[in-house]
């Protein structure tokens, strides 16, 4: 049977509304994304060896990325204030000219955590190409979707893309 779609944030009378979630039963919601950057070989390099004239740029991106998925309510129309109950930005390298990022966040509530953690994430990936774009100014941000979701009336979602493995 296929699902009819429904738009929950327009009203009868077709305007834009939030979402009212009073009702919803408050439950623990986790979100994981993903994204990718890609740099010259120098940048990379300069970032793991911290020598990049900015400062130390993935301590500095984590902080961001963190205070973004905070006020996530603040940046995307409609969305709920959530108060997280926890916010990790991880980096990993696959090679000196691509990092990849990852932002899970936590909440105990009537409403799930994926925008707060792709703001998380997106935010973290501008902040390294803010903090490195002197060095390189074609640095990519690319690959971010949603990777996993938990909790809710929707129950889990695994995302069934392939993340980069270069």
């Amino acid at each position: 049977m296929e699902r009819e779609l429904q738009f929950t944030h327009i009203d009868e009378q077709g305007k834009a509304r939030m979402v009212d979630v009073s009702d919803k039963k408050a439950s623990e919601r986790t979100a994981l994304a993903y994204g990718e950057i890609y740099m010259k070989k120098a940048v990379g390099i300069g970032i793991k060896n911290q020598t990049i004239k900015k400062g130390e740029v993935l301590q500095v991106a984590r902080i961001a990325g963190i205070m973004a998925a905070k006020k996530t309510f603040e940046l995307i129309p409609l969305c709920h204030v959530l108060a997280l109950t926890k916010c990790e930005i991880d980096f990993s390298w696959n090679s000196d000219q691509l990092l990849t990022a990852q932002c899970l966040t936590k909440t105990i509530g009537p409403t799930g955590v994926e925008m707060e953690a792709l703001t998380g994430v997106n935010v973290a990936l501008l902040t390294i190409y803010d903090m490195c774009k002197a060095m390189d100014r074609e640095m990519r941000i690319t690959n971010v979707c949603l990777l996993e979701k938990s909790g809710g009336k929707s129950g889990d979602f695994i995302s069934t893309n392939q993340v980069s493995d270069e």
